[in-house]
């Protein structure tokens, strides 16, 4: 497949996962950070996919910022969003937003869907399409 047009830059790739209680590493129910680059990895792929027919390679992340905490029993949505289009690299920025959270004090089964989608990371990075 040839270079995507340049009218796909503001394609957008959108995944949600819950976060199973296996994941928590950290006291609080703390998931590493680790865990939402791995979801960036899959949002990254799907749309090297639906940009280029190809699964592609991440190259680099540009910029990481871990802005508010994961925790076990959250909802979390990826996205990721092409940002530049050249030759074989494609830019892109990511963002990880909380949606629903655990509210374990409740019951060990209650969670809360949150009145606003909370930031928890961003991040830029390329991708290298062969």
């Amino acid at each position: 497949m040839s270079k995507p047009p340049e009218d796909m830059v503001g394609q957008e790739v959108r995944h949600r996962r819950y976060v199973p209680h296996s994941h928590a590493h950290y006291g609080g129910n703390l998931v590493d950070g680790a865990y939402v680059l791995g979801l960036f990895g899959d949002v990254a792929t799907e749309l090297s996919i639906r940009t280029d027919g190809d699964e592609g390679l991440f190259a680099a992340y540009d910029d990481v910022q871990f802005l508010a905490p994961l925790l076990a029993g959250d909802v979390v949505e990826t996205t990721a969003i092409l940002t530049r289009v050249g030759r074989r690299s494609r830019s892109v920025s990511f963002t990880a937003h909380v949606l629903c959270r655990a509210a374990p004090g409740r019951s060990p089964s209650a969670a809360d869907l949150l009145a606003e989608p909370l930031l928890i990371t961003r991040a830029s990075g390329t991708i290298v399409a062969p």
